[in-house]
């Protein structure tokens, strides 16, 4: 496979559309196979990402098992998710790349905007904006594997007038695809997203490269607003969605539609037997992990923040089911 095959089709299709392609945004304990299932069944994006894992992790023995769930793929899956991989050591994104396409993997993604302290800690996430070298010794090393390596980042590590020279560095680096976060690590996601850069950003990429498709991530909260962004902005050729999922598991319909109670607290339960299926194969997943989700499915119905208050009490699937039986909104 070149490495420009898999996100050509990715766009191709969607163009085909007369729309961006859509994906949804790789987040710690959240988007593993369980939750991926669950948004392939309410409305499905065209790409799914795993977690992000560190690349130390996918070969070290003693994270073997660990491991083996963050990156499981269920045989239910439509398409391979792309897997999204952190860390700053070149030797482990190479052990790491060919691992993953031995797993059946079809392209990976390199994690430089993770804001989290205790990656940034360890040299991964955002930390490598302001390490540029390691950003490109990491990228030329997962490349090693012969899959298509993108990247995803923010604009800067401290200020927004970063965004200029880190960029046009990562397009330098010959990838298929760049996403970008549109805030800063020091802003977290305490502003709203500088959509007033993404005709610079494009601009950008038309002239350093061309061929590398850009995607936009930030306060997108569904296939709407991404087609919205995408036409007042030509040249962006994706739209990440990420907190917005939890707005609404069907973030990625094409057609709005009212969705009763009872659709979603069936996809509710659907994830609940996923989870307990899950938890039977790897052991790995702790229950109240769960509960962030709970939220997606109990909003704004009557007597919902009654019911999502005594969820967050439970602490076993089974109770929850019990509550769902005994609440008024499935009456």
């Amino acid at each position: 496979m070149s490495e420009l095959t898999y996100w050509q089709k990715i766009a191709a299709h969607a163009q085909a559309e007369h729309r961006p392609f859509f994906s949804l945004a790789p987040m710690e304990a959240v988007t593993n196979a369980i939750f991926r299932r669950v948004v392939a069944r309410a409305a499905a994006p065209d790409v799914f990402f795993t977690e992000f894992t560190n690349a130390i992790s996918v070969t070290h023995p003693k994270a073997k098992f660990t491991v083996q769930g963050r990156l499981y793929v269920a045989p239910e899956e439509a398409h391979m998710p792309v897997v999204q991989l952190w860390g700053n050591q070149p030797e482990a994104f190479e052990a790491a790349a060919a691992n993953v396409k031995e797993r059946g993997y079809e392209a990976i993604d390199l994690n430089m905007g993770c804001p989290d302290a205790t990656v940034i800690k360890n040299h991964g996430g955002s930390d490598l904006i302001r390490n540029p070298e390691d950003a490109a010794a990491v990228i030329a090393a997962a490349k090693t594997a012969g899959l298509p390596v993108s990247v995803k980042t923010r604009l800067g590590y401290s200020r927004v007038d970063e965004w200029h020279d880190w960029l046009q560095f990562l397009l330098e680096q010959d990838i298929p695809l760049l996403t970008v976060h549109l805030r800063t690590k020091k802003e977290m996601s305490r502003v709203g997203a500088h959509y007033e850069l993404i005709d610079d950003i494009v601009a950008l990429r038309d002239q350093v490269a061309p061929h590398t498709l850009l995607q936009i991530n930030g306060d997108i909260e569904n296939y709407q607003d991404g087609c919205a962004l995408a036409a007042a902005h030509p040249g962006v050729d994706g739209i990440m969605i990420g907190r917005g999922i939890f707005t609404s598991p069907f973030a990625f319909e094409k057609t709005p539609q009212d969705h009763d109670v009872k659709e979603l607290l069936g996809l509710l339960n659907y994830q609940l037997d996923l989870y307990d299926d899950f938890s039977e194969r790897f052991d790995t997943q702790r229950f109240a992990s769960l509960k962030r989700f709970f939220k997606i499915y109990v909003r704004s119905q009557p007597h919902a923040a009654e019911l999502r208050n005594a969820m967050m009490e439970t602490r076993t699937t089974d109770q929850v089911r019990e509550l769902l039986r005994e609440s008024p909104l499935t009456k």
